[in-house]
């Protein structure tokens, strides 16, 4: 039954790949047609175009320019309140309107300029140098600095096809295939495009930049980091720039600065999505419309679009400033000691229960009531549920069903029983919400030896100011008196109190070189998706201050939230959206419930020819490192270059140090020697070469095969999106998990895969 349902999603979704595809195909003669007429003009001619095809917008919206403009004096004069918001309806009305007509325009225009994209393309490639007629633009983009591909000479320019590109120095060779035409399409369209990797995602996103760059509204390219902004932005821009557009990366420059401001003035603007979103909530701050930075939310092209609206979708982008009084910083350092105590008491108890529970569950005594297995294993778990012997037993079979059956009895009735489980606990973690509860155990043990027994214990404010309105006995400048001294004792519990939460929930929850790093004295934030660090962003709500208070570094100004928004109700403001990547199909559901986005699948330019390894299984974590050594050793002698992916920078250097023992060379890329990426992508293509990374580097970072001078495209066979992800390298990866996501596997625990494309798949224009 399985394996008909599983043919029939197979066909069903082979049959509207064929439909999407076929639905191109006229168009992509279209191009073809244009493309040969296009071979015989000279180099100033084919640049005229650009000018040619936004005069003939600028014509098709005439009309509707002029009611814009005419609806807009008329509600600029109208006195009237109520008249002058029903024309600034209708002005919004034909706003849209204007968006629908532009994007006919544009459909007319396609196949033209899709042709003029690739006949650029082949010339750069087929051409060392390109001489046209100077124009001023061309004489103000020669004389900025590091524009060294283009010369003036006399009223000539010369454009060169080799430039600086992220740091290396790259010659143009690329030109469009019949497949990257329709992805071009796909992304025009408003949809998702999915391109297996390595098929030139990169050189697709020009087409659909030059179409719609054409209309002077701004194109935003958001890509998930900043090495991939500023690559992808001077890999193209000559391009671009060929053909008279604007481009820029915001990731150059500094916030709210003149030059950030002119990056989003360009057709096209590269940069992250953290970036884009925070300029969003930096321009909601402003004091005057005139200190914005972005202009109209019209284009945006997500490049790792499942990673950026899926995985990220819900991470709120926060912007906090210092709270302006109050001493909480010292307040950390102070309860810090008191901290440490409540965490041994609870890690004495918490192994007493687990103690108890194997006794228990070995007597097939699993129930739920006290003095019974179930009971002692959900209070093992909530009390420390990173606890290394409570993972281990709970990886044994039939364990975690009893821990599962045990917290849904509690959890019954909103969980109106589960005090009965926490009662003995000093604090319960609920590691799905990543949050920390004191409970009244943990408050009179933190108590203990103060003078004061609710020196931890928040007074019920309410009813304690009842109470102070019946005593007749007081005054009533007393009473006020009360109520205030009540108040203040109320504010200094509930402050203490979120202290000690969040210590709790730093020392708990936040593992180092997993979480954060520390680095020069600070505690710098590690992305989660990306493995990279955040530079100059903190942990709001006091939490920095509690890392930074755990690993002994100077505590920082507390911090308060000014704004924040979700990267999935930011990227909702676009007038059109679209996105590409090599695994998105199967989120497809999401991505049209969300953001009614339609997945594409765009078919290889050559049969894929990538050789998948079985998975090796390991029932301990010493055994799958020592396998992966092994395997590292034999393919590095063999001279193969092997990259290593990793979830974290704990295991990227616990492997590194199994490497060293054995005299392997090798390089590490993670959030400690971010800096260092260029050089060590560079290296990590050379015979023999080892390169350990976290997934910082493992999306759209090209590595160059030395040994046959040809890209390959460095993918992670185990990562959070490998199941589905048809990409591979000419190299051996060995991707290492961490542990913690196999360990409920029954008797077998830890594995990792292997890929070797010894025959690589070819079909993207080699670079």
């Amino acid at each position: 039954m399985l394996n008909f349902l599983s043919r029939s999603v197979k066909k069903s979704s082979a049959q509207k790949t064929e439909r999407d595809i076929n639905t191109y195909l006229p168009i992509v003669e279209q191009i073809h047609v244009e493309f040969d007429k296009l071979g015989g003009l000279s180099n100033d001619a084919l640049r005229e175009k650009t000018h040619e095809f936004r005069a003939r917008i600028v014509e098709y919206l005439a009309q509707i320019d002029l009611d814009i403009e005419q609806v807009k004096n008329d509600a600029v004069e109208q006195e009237d309140l109520a008249q002058k918001e029903e024309l600034f309806k209708e002005l919004d009305e034909l706003k849209l309107e204007r968006d629908k007509q532009l994007e006919l325009a544009l459909k007319d225009l396609l196949p033209e300029a899709f042709a003029v994209v690739k006949e650029t393309a082949r010339r750069f490639t087929e051409h060392e140098t390109l001489e046209t007629k100077a124009t001023q633009f061309d004489r103000d983009l020669a004389a900025r600095q590091g524009k060294t591909y283009i010369q003036i000479e006399g009223d000539k320019a010369i454009w060169k096809n080799s430039w600086v590109a992220a740091g290396g120095e790259v010659t143009w060779n690329m030109v469009h295939y019949d497949v990257q035409l329709i992805g071009g399409m796909v992304l025009h369209d408003g949809k998702i495009a999915e391109m297996a990797t390595g098929e030139g995602k990169t050189l697709v996103a020009t087409l659909p930049a030059y179409l719609n760059g054409l209309a002077q509204q701004g194109v935003h390219v958001i890509t998930v980091n900043d090495y991939l902004a500023r690559r992808d932005s001077e890999w193209v821009g000559p391009i671009m720039e060929f053909l008279f557009l604007t481009i820029d990366c915001i990731d150059k420059y500094r916030p709210h600065s003149d030059e950030r401001k002119r990056a989003y003035d360009c057709d096209i603007t590269y940069g992250t999505n953290n970036e884009f979103g925070f300029d969003y909530l930096r321009d909601n701050m402003v004091r005057s419309l005139d200190e914005r930075v972005q202009r109209k939310h019209h284009y945006g092209m997500v490049d790792e679009v499942d990673s950026v609206l899926i995985d990220d979708a819900r991470t709120p982008l926060i912007i906090s400033g210092p709270v302006t009084t109050g001493t909480e910083d010292q307040e950390y350092l102070e309860l810090k000691p008191l901290v440490e105590r409540l965490l041994a008491a609870q890690r004495q108890l918490s192994t007493k229960f687990l103690t108890e529970a194997r006794k228990l569950i070995a007597e097939n005594n699993t129930g739920y009531q006290d003095g019974e297995g179930g009971l002692a294993l959900l209070r093992a778990y909530r009390s420390l549920p990173k606890n290394r012997p409570l993972i281990k037993f709970l990886s044994e079979e039939g364990v975690k069903v009893i821990l599962q059956k045990a917290e849904n009895h509690y959890m019954q009735e909103q969980s109106k029983h589960m005090h009965i489980a926490d009662e003995p606990l000093y604090f319960v973690i609920d590691e799905k919400n990543r949050n920390v509860e004191l409970t009244e155990a943990g408050a009179e043990y933190l108590a203990k030896g103060n003078e004061d027994a609710q020196f931890f214990i928040l007074p019920d404010i309410t009813s304690e100011m009842v109470e102070i309105d019946g005593n007749t006995e007081q005054t009533k400048q007393e009473k006020e008196l009360a109520k205030m001294k009540l108040s203040q004792d109320f504010s200094v519990k509930s402050k203490r109190l979120h202290a000690i939460n969040q210590l709790l929930k730093a020392y708990t929850l936040f593992e180092r070189d997993e979480e954060y790093v520390v680095i020069e004295g600070q505690v710098k934030i590690v992305d989660e998706q990306t493995g990279r660090m955040m530079e100059g962003r903190r942990y709001s709500d006091g939490l920095h201050q509690a890392l930074e208070a755990k690993e002994n570094v100077k505590v920082g100004e507390i911090t308060q939230t000014y704004a924040t928004v979700t990267l999935q109700n930011y990227f909702r403001m676009f007038h059109k959206l679209c996105g590409m990547t090599g695994t998105a199909e199967t989120e497809a559901s999401e991505f049209w419930q969300i953001y009614k986005l339609d997945v594409v699948v765009i078919p290889t330019n050559r049969k894929v020819v990538r050789d998948d390894k079985e998975d090796l299984v390991f029932k301990t974590a010493k055994e799958k490192f020592n396998g992966v050594i092994e395997e590292i050793e034999n393919l590095s002698k063999a001279g193969r270059p092997v990259l290593v992916g990793t979830t974290s920078v704990d295991i990227s250097e616990k492997l590194s140090r199994m490497l060293k023992l054995r005299g392997i060379d090798h390089n590490v890329l993670n959030a400690k020697q971010h800096q260092r990426e260029a050089e060590i992508v560079a290296e990590a293509g050379k015979s023999g070469k080892v390169t350990i990374a976290t997934n910082m580097a493992g999306r759209g970072t090209d590595i160059q095969d030395q040994r046959r001078g040809q890209r390959r495209r460095a993918v992670w066979p185990l990562s959070a999106r490998s199941a589905t992800n048809p990409g591979g390298w000419t190299a051996s990866c060995a991707a290492v998990p961490d542990a913690r996501a196999t360990r409920v596997l029954p008797s077998f625990t830890y594995r990792w895969k292997t890929t070797s494309c010894a025959s690589s798949n070819p079909s993207a224009s080699p670079v």
